[in-house]
């Protein structure tokens, strides 16, 4: 039995990560599925401007938070210096490849100017380095959290395959919105989509269950408190709607709604990881010492 203190020894909430902190996961994570699922719909038909314009703004604005997070925003030039050690850094210097390449896809593939080089092959080329150069940012993400070992909700290895499925999971959701405005999605983007949720259904459960063995009492009441919700919403609402979507392909708002509520509530998931989950360990006593019973003793 593991008992746990209380006072100045029990499990606290931390406070050096807000929900600015959050923000940078919930952009950077829904940025770059977006930037892969672009890339793949725009392979098959799609146009890349909008899709790609959007996930690099989700990209910018989480990274943005970040920065005014710092409070001296002139110190964030530090984080550029450490990747050897640091998943921080390591993140920060995928990000300036991603806008960068990302930024002359969406130019490349922009319907309002003429520009050189304009044409499917550049921006493919372009599109599918930003997607690769992004699945790269989006697992440095996942580790950023699993290396914050003080902060057991965050440093369960579980919590690895949630952050980067929930981030694939957004980014179909978010083109299945995109592309339900002024066309059908792709043909394999709903199936997809069914896969995606299916799997992080699967992955939030897996985190939960393994996070009761290690994580404080607080934490573990946090995430009961919207599993029941994340379900509901996130998986099987988006589900069902998904199955009309294929039913009845003449309808895409069925399927714009389902990718509506994967992105919403991948936000939701990764906001309440980060901010109403994030307890400190504390301190424990694992054996309770018994006066007169030595710990070998046998009866």
């Amino acid at each position: 039995m593991t008992t746990t203190l209380t006072g100045s020894g029990a499990p606290r909430l931390q406070h050096n990560w807000d929900s600015r902190a959050a923000c940078n996961f919930i952009g950077g994570g829904s940025g770059t599925g977006l930037l892969l699922a672009a890339a793949v719909a725009f392979a098959s038909g799609s146009p890349y401007f909008l899709a790609g314009t959007l996930a690099l703004a989700l990209i910018a604005f989480g990274l943005s938070m970040v920065w005014l997070e710092i409070g001296r925003p002139l110190r964030a030039l530090n984080v550029f210096f450490h990747p050897q050690t640091s998943w921080m850094s390591r993140e920060a210097l995928l990000a300036l490849p991603v806008l960068a390449l990302g930024t002359l896809a969406v130019v490349l593939d922009q319907p309002f100017v003429s520009l050189p080089f304009q044409g499917h092959l550049p921006v493919a080329v372009l599109a599918s380095a930003t997607a690769i150069l992004g699945l790269g940012f989006l697992y440095c993400q996942a580790r950023i959290l699993y290396a914050s070992k003080g902060v057991p909700a965050w440093s369960e290895p579980a919590l690895q395959p949630v952050i980067i499925i929930t981030g694939l999971a957004e980014g179909l959701g978010l083109l299945l919105m995109l592309t339900a405005l002024d066309a059908q999605p792709p043909v394999w983007a709903v199936p997809a989509a069914i896969v995606a949720l299916l799997a992080r259904a699967g992955a939030w459960d897996h985190y939960r269950e393994r996070l009761k063995r290690r994580a404080p009492a607080p934490a573990i009441a946090a995430l009961n408190r919207i599993s029941v919700p994340v379900h509901l919403l996130g998986h099987a609402l988006p589900a069902v709607l998904l199955v009309c979507a294929l039913l009845v392909p003449s309808a895409p708002a069925l399927a714009a709604v389902a990718g509506l509520a994967l992105a919403a509530v991948g936000a939701w998931i990764k906001f309440a990881v980060v901010t109403s989950a994030a307890f400190t360990q504390g301190f424990s006593i694992p054996f309770v010492p018994t006066r007169g019973l030595s710990h070998s003793a046998t009866l």
